[in-house]
C-alpha cells in the first residue's frame, strides 16, 4: 500500500511539471513571438512545433499520454472553444457548402486517400482506411488567426472556420467506426456503416442539444458567473462522456452544445460580463491544449522512422492535396449550381491550400489501439502530412492570399476601432470634468487647463475619425454592423433580466433579429 502511495505520488508530480514546463515553453514562444518583429510573421501555432521539432531532435520528451485518453481531453475543449465563437447567424448562410465540404468532403477524403496508398504502397486497406480518416479532419487554427490579421474576407473565414468544426466531428464518427474493422470488432457493409453512421450523429445531436437549452434556461435563472463559467466546462466534458456512453458520437455532441450556448445560452441566460469572462476562460483553455497538441506534433516526432518511411509520407501528401482539390473545386461548383452560393475561384483556392492537418488528426491517430497491426506507420505518415501542412501549406498561405488579392482592410478598420474607443473614453472623461467643475472646489485656471486638453485631443479624435471615414467609406458599415449586434445583445439581455427578476416565466423568441435580417436584404437588393 505504501509503495502504490509512493508512486501516485511521483506519478502526480511528474504530471505536474510536465504541465509546468509545457506552459512555460508555450508562454516563452508566445512572448518572444510578440517581442522580435521577424517572428511575428509565423503563426503562433507554427512556432510551437519548430520548437517541438527542435525538443526532439535534442531527446527531450515533455508529453507522454495513454492513447486511450487522448481523445477524452483534448478533443472536448478544442470542440467546444471552436463552436461556442462561430455566429450562427453568419454560418447559416453558408451551411449547404458547409455541410457538403464537411460530410461529402470527409467521405471524399477518407476514400481518396485510402486507395492510392493501398494500391501504389501495398498498405493494407483498413489501415490505409485509418490514415484517411485521421487526415480528412482540417485543423485551420493558424490559417485563421493568419486571416484575422490580414483582413480576409469575413465570409472566407467563416467557411474555413465551419467546414473546420463540423468535419472534425464527422471526421471522428468515421474513425469511430472504421478503427474496429481491423480489430475484427466490426465489419463494413454500406447498409449498416451507414445507419451507425446516423445514429452516431442523431444520439450526439439529441444528447448536445438536451444539454446546451437545459443550461441555456437554467443559467437565466441566476447570475453567478464562476457558476456559469463552470458548468460551460462541465457541459463540454460531460456532454462527450455521456454520448460516448449512450452510443452516439461525443465530438457531435460537443459541437452541439457549443453552438447552443454560446449563440442562444450565452445571449438569453448571461449578462455581457459573463459572456465576456467565460470567452476569456476558454480562449485560455483552448490555448493550452492547443499548445500541448503543437508541441505534441514536434516533440513526438522520431526522426529515423520519418525518413524510413518517406515513400508512404509522400504518396499520403500527394493523396491529401489532389482529394482535397476535387472536394473543395467539385463542390463549391455543385453549392454555386444548386443553391447559389458564389464562392469564387480565389476563395476555392484558399480553402484547398488553407486545408492544413493539425490537433485533431494527431489525436486521432495517437488514440489508435496499441494492439492495432501498423499502429506505428499510421503515426508516422500522419505526424508527416500534418508536419507538410503545416510548415509549407501555413507558412505559404499568406502569399497565395496576397497574390490572390484577398488581403483585407484589417488594419485600417483596427485604427478605427482604436480612434472609435478613445473617442468614447474622452468623451466620458470630458462630462466627469465638466460635472466635477460644478460640484468640487478646483482652481479654475488649473480646471480651464484641463478642460483645454481633454477637448482638443477629442477634436484631434474627431478629425481622425472623419479623415479615415472620407477615405475608406467601407468603414460607416462597421458601425452599422456594431449598432445591430448591441441592439441585439439589449434585447436579449432584457429578457434574461425579467426572467431573473421574476417578472417573465419563459424565454421570449427575440423579435428584431428577424426585423434586422429582412432590412439586410432589402438594402442589399
Amino acid at each position: 500500500m505504501v509503495i502504490e502511495t509512493t508512486l501516485d505520488e511521483a506519478s502526480i508530480k511528474q504530471s505536474l511539471e510536465q504541465f509546468l514546463l509545457v506552459l512555460s515553453i508555450s508562454l516563452s514562444v508566445a512572448t518572444l513571438s510578440r517581442i522580435f518583429s521577424w517572428l511575428r510573421q509565423i503563426p503562433y501555432t507554427l512556432l510551437l512545433v519548430i520548437v517541438g521539432l527542435f525538443l526532439a531532435f535534442v531527446d527531450v520528451r515533455l508529453v507522454n499520454l495513454s492513447p486511450e485518453l487522448i481523445l477524452e481531453i483534448f478533443l472536448p475543449p478544442l470542440l467546444f472553444e471552436a463552436a461556442w465563437n462561430i455566429r450562427w447567424r453568419e454560418l447559416k448562410d453558408d451551411l449547404f457548402p458547409v455541410t457538403l465540404f464537411a460530410i461529402v468532403g470527409v467521405i471524399i477524403s477518407v476514400v481518396g486517400i485510402a486507395f492510392p496508398l493501398n494500391w501504389l504502397t501495398g498498405l493494407p486497406l483498413t489501415t490505409a482506411l485509418l490514415v484517411g480518416a485521421c487526415l480528412s479532419a482540417t485543423d485551420p487554427v493558424s490559417v485563421v488567426a493568419l486571416f484575422r490579421e490580414l483582413g480576409a474576407g469575413k465570409r472566407l473565414t467563416m467557411l474555413m472556420e465551419g467546414e473546420s468544426l463540423f468535419n472534425d466531428g464527422v471526421a471522428v464518427v468515421a474513425f469511430t467506426l472504421l478503427v474496429g474493422i481491423p480489430l475484427g470488432t466490426n465489419e463494413f457493409a454500406l447498409d449498416t456503416t451507414v445507419a451507425s453512421f446516423l445514429v452516431f450523429v442523431g444520439v450526439g445531436i439529441g444528447i448536445g442539444s438536451l444539454i446546451g437549452f437545459g443550461i441555456s434556461y437554467l443559467t437565466q435563472r441566476f447570475d453567478l458567473p464562476l457558476v456559469e463559467q463552470s458548468l460551460t466546462l462541465v457541459s463540454a466534458y460531460g456532454t462527450y462522456l455521456i454520448t460516448e456512453e449512450l452510443g452516439g458520437s461525443g465530438v457531435i455532441g460537443v459541437v452541439t452544445v457549443g453552438v447552443i450556448l454560446g449563440n442562444f445560452g450565452s445571449r438569453i441566460g448571461m449578462n455581457p460580463r459573463t459572456r465576456l469572462l467565460v470567452s476569456e476562460f476558454w480562449e485560455f483553455l483552448a490555448f493550452f491544449v492547443n499548445s500541448i497538441v503543437f508541441l505534441l506534433i514536434g516533440d513526438q516526432i522520431r526522426y529515423s522512422r520519418l525518413v524510413d518511411n518517406f515513400g508512404l509520407i509522400a504518396v499520403t501528401i500527394g493523396a491529401v492535396l489532389l482529394t482535397r482539390a476535387i472536394a473543395i473545386y467539385g463542390l463549391s461548383a455543385l453549392s454555386n449550381w444548386l443553391v447559389k452560393s458564389q464562392i469564387g475561384w480565389r476563395d476555392q483556392t484558399i480553402l484547398w491550400w488553407g486545408g492544413l492537418r493539425g490537433s485533431v488528426s494527431i489525436a486521432l491517430a495517437v488514440s489508435v489501439p496499441i494492439i492495432l497491426p501498423g499502429r506505428e506507420e499510421i503515426i508516422d505518415m500522419v505526424f508527416g502530412v500534418v508536419l507538410f501542412t503545416l510548415l509549407v501549406q501555413g507558412l505559404t498561405t499568406q502569399w497565395f492570399l496576397e497574390r490572390l488579392g484577398l488581403v483585407g482592410d484589417q488594419p485600417i478598420r483596427q485604427q478605427y476601432s482604436e480612434a472609435i474607443a478613445r473617442r468614447v473614453a474622452l468623451n466620458r472623461v470630458l462630462n466627469y470634468l465638466l460635472e466635477a467643475g460644478k460640484e468640487l472646489e478646483i482652481d479654475q485656471e488649473f480646471y480651464r487647463y484641463e478642460l483645454n486638453l481633454v477637448q482638443g485631443q477629442l477634436k484631434s479624435i474627431e478629425e481622425e475619425i472623419e479623415k479615415l471615414q472620407n477615405q475608406y467609406p467601407q468603414l460607416r458599415s462597421l458601425n452599422m454592423q456594431q449598432l445591430r449586434e448591441k441592439l441585439l445583445d439589449i434585447e436579449a439581455d432584457t429578457y434574461a433580466e425579467l426572467i431573473r427578476a421574476g417578472r417573465l416565466n419563459n424565454q421570449l423568441s427575440p423579435v428584431l433579429q428577424e426585423i434586422l435580417a429582412e432590412s439586410t436584404e432589402d438594402e442589399r437588393e
